[in-house]
Parts: structure tokens; sequence; C-alpha cells
């Protein structure tokens, strides 16, 4: 029996298959997002003048405000990156008019971060890119397969999360 034909009638070849296809997709999608087109894209359209540090800021705040009050510390974690560093971006983006700070109302000591209409709006406009972009690259798509991939495609995503905060957690737990 050849080895294809082995791997047909072995149910654990065929998951490996599937988790290789994955793994190669992961590498050429990170090619891509490492270059960030869709964000340079929706920065040229949508805001010139902003770094898409900017649109990682917006976007953080956009998420965590669902859960309450954003402070810079929020947006670092969220971010994965130094809290000064995340000051730094807020300050840039303030200075533009994008966010605002001001105090809690849980808390008046704790400075909050909100976003202003014009960071509302600008958030609205880059969203507005991307998903046209997406939109074009399943233009093909059966209204079914955009359903199951998009079902899919957020489970995969949390999962990785999960993993990947378990595994940071066990690094920093061995230290």
């Amino acid at each position: 029996m050849n080895e294809s034909l082995m791997k047909l009638n072995d149910p654990d070849a065929n998951e490996d298959a599937g988790i290789l296809r994955i793994g190669q997709s992961m590498t050429r999608m990170r090619l891509m997002t490492g270059r960030r087109l869709i964000g340079r894209l929706a920065i040229q359209t949508v805001a010139p003048g902003l770094e898409l540090s900017h649109l990682d800021v917006l976007d953080a705040v956009r998420r965590a405000q669902e859960n309450g009050e954003v402070t810079v510390g929020t947006i670092a974690d969220m971010m994965r990156i130094d809290p000064s560093r995340a000051s730094r971006i807020v300050a840039e983006m303030v200075g533009r008019n994008i966010l605002r700070r001001k105090a809690s109302q849980a808390d008046a000591r704790r400075i909050i971060v909100v976003m202003t209409p014009l960071g509302q709006r600008l958030l609205s406009e880059i969203r507005a890119q991307k998903l046209s972009f997406v939109s074009e690259v399943v233009k093909d798509w059966k209204p079914e397969e955009i359903e199951a991939f998009g079902e899919l495609f957020e489970k995969f995503i949390s999962g990785f999360e999960s993993v990947f905060e378990a595994r940071v957690k066990d690094i920093a737990d061995e230290a």
C-alpha cells in the first residue's frame, strides 16, 4: 500500500495534514499582516498622518471600553507593550484630538482614556476600509462559506489567544 493511500485511511494523518495546512496558511498570513497591509491602506485612505500604532490604540480602546473604563495600563496590556510606550502613544493621540483623558467616574484619582468624536469617526472609517478589503477577498464565496469561516476563524483566534496567554503565564510563573 503506498504512503498517500495509508494516510487517507489514517484519521490522525489527515488531522496532521489539516494542522500542517493551517500552520502554512498562518505563515503566509503572518507575512501579509506583518506588513500591516490593511492598516496601511486604511491610513492612506482615511488618515494619512496616523501611524499603525495609533490604529492599534484606537482598536484597544474600542474593545476595552466594552468592559468598563479604559486606562493607559489597559491599553498597554492589550497591546502587549510597555506602559510608558502606551502613555506616549496616547499623549500623541490626545494632542491630535483623537483621544481625551478624563477623571474616572468610579475613582476621581484615576485617569481614563476615551475616544473623541474625531477618534470615533476615524475608527468607523478605518473599520469600513477593512471590511471593504475583506469583502473583496471573499467576493466569490457563498454566504454559507463566509458564515462558516467567520465562526471557525473566531473560534481559532480565541483558542490561539487562550493558548498564548496560558503559555505567557507559565513562563512568568517559571521566572
